[in-house]
C-alpha cells in the first residue's frame, strides 16, 4: 500500500529557509541519520490552519529560524506524502531551539544545498524550483 496504512496521503510542508541577498539556503541535518542534510519540513496539523504556518513552525522547530514566507514553491506528489514547499526570506535564528540538541544547521550555496539533500528526490526537485536556483 503506498500510503504506508494511511487512508489517504500525508501532507508534509516544507521550508526553504534562504537569504536572498546572499543567495544562500540553510539546510539541516536529519534528525533520523545525522549523517545526511534536509530541508525544515513536517506534517500540516490542524491547528496551523494554513499550509504556510506549518512551513514557518516546522522551521522554527527544527532549525530555529524567523522570517517570513515569501512565496509558494510547489507541490509534489508521492504514493505516501504530497509535499507543499515555501520559501522563506530569514529574519533571524534562534540560538537555542526545540531541536537544537538533535540537529545542525549550515548556511550553504544552492549547489552545495541541493548536492546535500539529493538523496531525498523531493526535497531535490522543490529547491530546484526556487528562487535561487540557477536559472534554467
Amino acid at each position: 500500500m503506498g500510503t504506508k496504512g494511511r487512508e489517504v496521503p500525508r501532507v508534509v510542508c516544507c521550508a526553504i529557509p534562504i537569504t536572498s541577498a546572499a543567495r544562500k539556503v540553510l539546510v539541516i541535518t536529519s534528525r533520523k541519520r545525522q549523517d545526511l542534510w534536509v530541508l525544515p519540513k513536517g506534517g500540516w496539523e490542524s491547528t496551523d490552519g494554513v499550509l504556510e504556518a506549518a512551513a514557518s513552525r516546522e522551521a522554527l522547530e527544527e532549525a530555529g529560524v524567523r522570517g517570513r514566507i515569501t512565496r509558494f514553491v510547489t507541490t509534489i506528489k508521492s504514493p505516501s506524502t504530497t509535499y507543499h514547499f515555501y520559501e522563506l526570506e530569514v529574519s533571524s535564528l534562534d540560538k537555542e531551539w526545540l531541536e537544537c540538541k538533535e540537529r545542525t544547521r549550515e548556511w550553504v550555496d544552492y549547489a552545495e544545498a541541493y548536492r546535500r539533500i539529493a538523496w531525498k528526490p523531493e526535497l531535490a526537485q522543490g529547491l530546484s524550483l526556487s528562487s535561487i536556483a540557477p536559472k534554467r
